[in-house]
C-alpha cells in the first residue's frame, strides 16, 4: 500500500536578487507502508526542505505530494518526527510527555480511553526499557534515555510515517550503536513507515530497507550553466541480517558505504542522469526532454 509519494516536485526559493535558487530538481519518490527508508546526501542538498514538505511546513513549487492518495497538508498526526534536539517539555515526566499528544485529543470526561492510552504509553516505553523511569523528568535522563521518549513521543499517535531528522547524531558510539537496533526492532514490531535523514553513511547503510541519495552532485543535457537543484541519485534496496551489527564490520559493508560516498558526495564525480542507480523496484524518475535529449 502506497503511503508516500511525490509526483515531479520541484522546489525553489526567491532570492534577494528576485532570481528563484531552485533546490528539489523533478523529486518522484513512492514509499509504501512498512518500508525504513534512510536518506543521506551532501550538506546544502535539500534534505531538510524534504523533510519540511513531507510535514507540511512548506509547500512544493510545483508537483503533487501524496500521504495515503490524500495531499498534504499542514502538520496533523498522520506524521510523526523525531528531531536531534530532544522535544521534550522539561516540566513533565515521562509518561506525561508520551500522553500529551493522546490526551489532547481525547476530552478528561472519557476515562477508559484515557486509561487504554496510557496502558499502550506504558507498553510502548516498557519496549524501550523506560519502565522504572515513568515518573522521572528529562534532565533526570541521559541522551540516550531522553531520545527513547521522543520516540515514543511519536510513535504513540500512530502516524502513517515517522520522520527522524539526524535523531542519534547527538549520542555517543556505544549508545547510538544500540539506539540503532532498538529502532529495526520497533520498525519490525510495530510496522512501522520511517524516513530516517542521518549524515552518517555507515549508519545510513546499516539501518532500513532501502537506501536513498540526494545530490545536487550531477550532469543533464540542460548545458553547462543550468542552475540544478537535486535530485535522488541512489534509490537501491539494503539486504542485510536485520538486528546484527556484524554486518559493519564486512568487506561488503564497506564498499557499499564507499560507493554511496563516491556516488552522492563527489563533487568532481558528476553522472548523467540516466546513470543514477535507481535499483530499487519501486523507484522511478520522469526526465523531461531538456534533461535527457535522447528521449526526444
Amino acid at each position: 500500500m502506497e503511503t508516500l509519494h511525490f509526483n515531479d516536485i520541484y522546489k525553489s526559493y526567491p532570492t534577494k536578487h528576485g532570481e528563484p535558487f531552485l533546490v528539489l530538481d523533478n523529486i518522484d519518490l513512492t514509499i509504501h507502508k512498512g518500508e525504513f527508508c534512510t536518506l543521506v546526501g551532501p550538506s546544502g542538498c535539500g534534505k531538510s526542505t524534504l523533510l519540511k514538505l513531507i510535514l507540511g511546513q512548506d509547500f512544493a513549487t510545483s508537483g503533487q505530494l501524496t500521504i495515503k492518495s490524500t495531499p498534504v497538508g499542514h502538520p496533523d498526526s498522520t506524521r510523526g518526527v523525531v528531531y536531534q534536539k530532544y522535544s521534550l517539555y522539561p516540566n513533565k515526566t515521562v509518561l506525561q510527555n508520551v500522553l500529551m499528544g493522546p490526551y489532547f485529543k481525547i476530552p478528561f470526561w472519557k476515562k477508559q480511553e484515557r486509561q487504554n492510552a496510557k496502558d499502550y504509553a506504558i507498553e510502548l516505553l516498557t519496549k524501550v526499557k523506560l519502565e522504572k523511569h515513568l515518573n522521572k523528568y528529562p534532565h533526570e535522563l541521559s541522551g540516550g534515555m531522553q531520545q527513547r521518549v521522543a520516540i515514543i513521543q511519536a510513535l504513540i499517535t500512530q502516524p502513517e510515517i515517522l520522520l527522524m531528522d539526524e535523531p542519534f547524531g547527538a549520542l555517543d558510539p556505544g549508545t547510538r550503536e544500540f539506539m540503532q537496533t532498538l529502532l529495526i526492532e520497533l520498525w519490525e514490531k510495530y510496522q512501522l513507515t520511517i524516513l530516517f535523514v542521518t549524515h552518517d553513511l555507515e549508519e545510513a547503510c546499516f539501518l532500513g530497507t532501502r537506501l536513498l541519495v540526494l545530490s545536487q552532485y550531477y550532469t543533464d543535457d540542460r548545458g553547462a550553466d543550468f542552475q540544478r537543484g537535486a535530485k535522488f541519485v541512489v534509490d537501491r534496496p539494503l539486504h542485510k541480517e536485520p538486528t546484527s551489527t556484524h554486518i559493519k564490520e564486512t568487506a561488503e559493508f564497506a564498499e557499499l558505504v564507499e560507493s554511496i560516498r563516491h556516488q552522492g558526495f563527489n563533487p568532481a564525480h558528476l553522472q548523467h542522469v540516466t546513470e543514477f542507480d535507481l535499483s530499487h523496484p519501486q523507484s522511478w524518475s520522469t526526465l523531461n526532454s531538456q534533461e535527457n535529449n535522447s528521449s526526444h
